[in-house]
């Protein structure tokens, strides 16, 4: 793997990413970042160089990738065309970001897009970890693959229309999950009981949707639309939002429910 990489954003999923990269036997040269702090940071782990200036960035990389925030990824692409070599092959990991947004402004170009919730602290197991790939021509593609398939086991290709409706289901699975933990802590704290009491509860709930489909494994007072059971439950929470988070997804839980005996 005598390809050079240069790191372009250092949060969450290019830390991780760059970081499992390396540990795969690829060499990252520089890292950039407008917060030059972030940069250093991410740098020192991965022994490089780093630049808080675009203009100043190393130009003859083999691949740069640009692992930012979904809307600054064009406009990182666009500044960074006048400062390296035409021929690389420029890569993002944007889940919903179209490839365009590369290919607007580079003929090498493509994405690679792990799915997962990454937080910089926190290691992950990227072997485990569904990566999605689309490439603007063979070139590009034969080298975002063997990118992929040195850090996972699980390498598919999508393009921009079906990644993007892969990081909606992502999104809704993950970060709406995630919220409604939040609320479950939040609810806990009003009387000090501590949020780790719902583990083991969360923890069978992840188990069970990977025997059974979400829609068999809902079970609760709202499949069974309880009205009695959510009405006292609606009055034990004390702002207007959570109440609405509860009855539409009250209403959801149980249409869905619905629709799943209609069809039978």
């Amino acid at each position: 793997m005598n390809c050079e990489l240069v790191i372009l954003g250092s949060g969450n999923l290019a830390t991780q990413l760059s970081m499992a990269l390396k540990s795969a036997g690829w060499s990252v040269r520089l890292v950039y970042s407008p917060t030059m702090e972030h940069a250093q940071e991410l740098a020192e782990k991965l022994d490089c160089k780093y630049t808080s200036d675009i203009s100043g960035i190393y130009a003859n990389a083999d691949a740069y990738i640009v692992s930012v925030k979904d809307d600054a990824v064009e406009s990182v692409a666009a500044r960074l065309k006048d400062h390296i070599n035409p021929n690389a092959t420029i890569i993002h990991t944007a889940g919903s970001v179209p490839m365009k947004a590369l290919h607007n402004h580079f003929c090498n170009c493509g994405v690679l897009y792990p799915m997962q919730s990454f937080s910089k602290s926190r290691k992950v197991n990227f072997k485990e970890i569904h990566c999605f790939l689309e490439a603007s021509c063979n070139k590009a593609m034969t080298l975002i693959r063997q990118l992929a398939e040195s850090i996972s086991d699980n390498i598919h290709c999508a393009d921009s229309e079906t990644r993007k409706r892969i990081h909606l289901a992502a999104v809704l699975a993950s970060n709406l999950a995630n919220h409604c933990y939040r609320l479950g802590e939040r609810v806990l704290e009003e009387t000090g009981i501590d949020f780790n009491i719902l583990l083991p509860l969360i923890q069978e709930t992840a188990r069970k949707v990977t025997e059974m489909s979400p829609r068999e494994a809902q079970t609760g007072p709202m499949v069974r639309y309880d009205t009695g059971v959510m009405s006292r439950q609606i009055e034990l929470l004390h702002d207007e939002r959570t109440r609405q988070i509860y009855r539409l997804m009250a209403e959801s839980i149980h249409d869905d429910n619905n629709n799943k005996k209609t069809k039978k």
